[in-house]
């Protein structure tokens, strides 16, 4: 039973942290992007833009710790 909780919990911090990497792309890599090819709908470097990609990153930060946190629930 343990493996079986063990490889559950792995799957479940993987999903988190995947969707973490998501909210990255979302918030930093893509108004990055934007920027430097000159996408004509693209935002201007400004506080709002720079707060935007902060709120992303930081939330993937987060359920990035949550993922970690998870994985310490692994049984020996």
């Amino acid at each position: 039973m343990s493996q079986i909780h063990n490889e559950q919990t792995k799957l479940l911090a993987t999903g988190l942290n995947n969707v973490a990497v998501a909210f990255v792309v979302i918030g930093g890599v893509t108004p990055v992007t934007a920027l430097s090819f000159g996408v004509a709908n693209a935002p201007k470097l400004s506080v709002g833009t720079i707060a935007f990609a902060a709120i992303w990153i930081s939330t993937a930060a987060g359920l990035h710790w949550i993922a970690r946190r998870i994985l310490r629930s692994l049984l020996p």
